[in-house]
């Protein structure tokens, strides 16, 4: 189960006597579908975690790398040479791979004072219609990222410091970043659909 789940629930749906095996084909499918999103949204999470861990390690990159620049600078006058590369890639590891985590944990900014109030399938309906849309925008960002990163990688685009940098790694990267965003989105649409048939 996830954390902080009713143990009644799942995936975020709570279960009822309807949706035990005795109330019939209809109650078996409804208890299939639900423990099928439970396993979909653990592995979301899973994978979440995988690359959420790999932003943290872009992110002490980052912060070595400007500690260490810094000091370089400041009391020997020789700073590392395009240090400022080295933190922007960094820095979009680290954004980019958080992403889904920051989803799971609701750490964006919403707003359900009104929605909270509505009937359970009302609430059921509009996070659909909200879910399905966060998922086709971010299928549009995946999409778009690769073929970017493939555009990068014919042209043999590179940085333009010392370092010259190949780019392409990069828009592929973000877009692996954002592959559990619409994973997570499609878990939480397919949740929602479920509280629309339950009413």
């Amino acid at each position: 189960m996830g954390a902080g789940l009713h143990p009644h629930t799942i995936s975020g749906i709570d279960l009822d006597p309807s949706l035990s095996p005795d109330r019939g084909e209809g109650g078996v499918k409804q208890l299939e579908f639900a423990t099928m999103l439970n396993k979909f949204e653990k592995f979301n999470r899973r994978f979440s975690s995988w690359l959420e861990w790999i932003g943290v390690i872009a992110l002490l990159v980052m912060m070595v790398f400007t500690c260490i620049d810094v000091f370089l600078t400041k009391f020997f006058k020789s700073p590392i040479q395009s240090a400022i590369d080295v933190v922007m890639f960094s820095q979009l590891i680290a954004i980019s791979f958080a992403l889904a985590t920051t989803l799971i944990l609701n750490r964006h900014i919403q707003v359900d004072i009104y929605i909270s109030s509505l009937p359970r399938r009302t609430q059921g309906v509009i996070d659909s219609i909200a879910t399905l849309i966060g998922f086709g925008f971010f299928v549009i960002v995946v999409w778009q990222l690769s073929a970017m990163g493939h555009s990068f990688q014919v042209a043999d685009e590179k940085s333009m410091s010392q370092l010259r940098v190949s780019l392409f790694p990069f828009p592929f990267a973000i877009a692996l970043g954002g592959i559990p965003v619409c994973l997570v989105f499609l878990q939480r649409f397919l949740s929602s659909l479920m509280r629309v048939v339950k009413g």
